[in-house]
């Protein structure tokens, strides 16, 4: 057993957790043709499936039992506030697994030129009132008891009055927003914390309205739309959840990553080098102190954000992405590169930490600007 915790320990790091779920992520939803092949050829379409379920549920379980019986992640794992992420973990892979079981479904219905599932005659409707205000009540009475019972078995996670001579360590935001903590420890407050939370909101709001596929519309598909799931799920899954479990689980004392077999040690010291870009450029490559203006030491680091966010949506308008800039036009494609862009940075300022140790892109603290 402890071979098996060891293992577990080391394949959680998050520069090999993020790392793996990564690569496998288009394979599992797989973006284009070449995905889709070596998706059907593998076999991993078959975890959409009751079997595929089944052993997905069994891993996780297997996972939570060892943690219930670990004496250190036993006590993770049982604090009141973390009772719901597990609960969430099960949730999401439940509705995951659902909704993408009926996706295929239809697919394979749709190859065969019949109708999907889900399609109906127009005249066929569901009335709210009965119908739906009667299944919303009953929805209503079961969950006003779950949360009592809840309340009632498990005691609510308050503390003490905040006391500024002795903080927690670790100092955690609430489970909801341990995705944005995580984000802090590769941008700055004003980016993690503001930024990326508006672009969240606002991107899930013009969904509707950049999306001009028809395909798909009132039934499960993913042959139709493996683009936007691609994109949507490696966004909510990867950028979010992924993130949300290891703040719960995996960061402990100082906000150092921990093994979830691991004791939290507070006195653990993790040697951390990180540079500016500025730096690298200025002082390691052209061996020259940092220039005196703030324009000038920080032009890489301006030409590098500008380039990725502004001129490489031009470029892939004009080449490789020419025929989805002609089919959404230019203000529906613009703003789709911006939401894109702006969410594959943060993998991508997560390995330039890991492997360049790169602080910022760009280090402007006289005017509390960093990217």
């Amino acid at each position: 057993m402890s071979y098996i915790k060891n293992l577990f320990d080391f394949l959680s790091a998050p520069t090999i957790s993020f790392t793996l779920l990564t690569v496998a992520f288009p394979f599992i939803f797989p973006p284009s043709d070449w995905f889709d092949k070596k998706n059907k050829q593998w076999g991993i379409y078959k975890l959409w499936t009751n079997k595929g379920a089944f052993w997905i549920f069994m891993s996780i379980t297997f996972f939570f039992v060892i943690g219930y019986f670990d004496p250190y992640f036993n006590l993770t794992m049982t604090k009141p506030d973390n009772i719901p992420i597990i609960l969430m973990i099960y949730s999401m892979i439940f509705v995951i697994w659902l909704g993408m079981k009926q996706a295929y479904i239809n697919d394979a219905r749709l190859d065969r030129g019949e109708k999907p599932k889900e399609w109906n005659d127009p005249d066929d409707k569901v009335l709210v009132w009965p119908d739906l205000v009667y299944i919303e009540l009953i929805a209503l009475i079961l969950f006003m008891v779950l949360l009592i019972v809840w309340s009632i078995l498990i005691g609510a996670p308050l503390e003490e009055p905040a006391n500024p001579a002795a903080t927690p360590n670790p100092s955690k935001a609430p489970w909801y927003f341990l995705g944005l903590q995580e984000m802090l420890v590769y941008f700055d407050p004003w980016i993690a914390g503001i930024i990326f939370p508006i672009f969240i909101i606002v991107g899930m709001m013009a969904i509707p309205y950049m999306d001009i596929n028809k395909k798909g519309d009132g039934y499960y598909s993913f042959k139709e739309r493996r683009v936007g799931y691609f994109i949507f799920m490696y966004g909510w899954m990867v950028l979010w959840v992924f993130l949300i479990v290891i703040g719960t689980f995996f960061r402990g004392p100082n906000w150092n990553f921990f093994g979830p077999f691991e004791w939290w040690d507070p006195h653990k010291v993790v040697p951390l080098t990180n540079i500016n870009l500025s730096e690298y450029v200025w002082v390691k490559l052209l061996n020259k102190g940092l220039p005196t203006s703030i324009l000038a030491r920080e032009a890489v680091g301006f030409v590098a954000v500008v380039g990725y966010l502004f001129v490489m949506p031009l470029l892939l308008a004009k080449t490789k992405l020419k025929k989805l800039y002609e089919h959404y036009g230019p203000v529906r494609y613009s703003t789709l590169m911006l939401f894109g862009l702006t969410m594959f940075s943060l993998p991508i300022k997560m390995y330039l930490r890991w492997l360049f140790n790169l602080k910022y892109i760009i280090a402007i603290p006289e005017w509390f600007f960093n990217i």
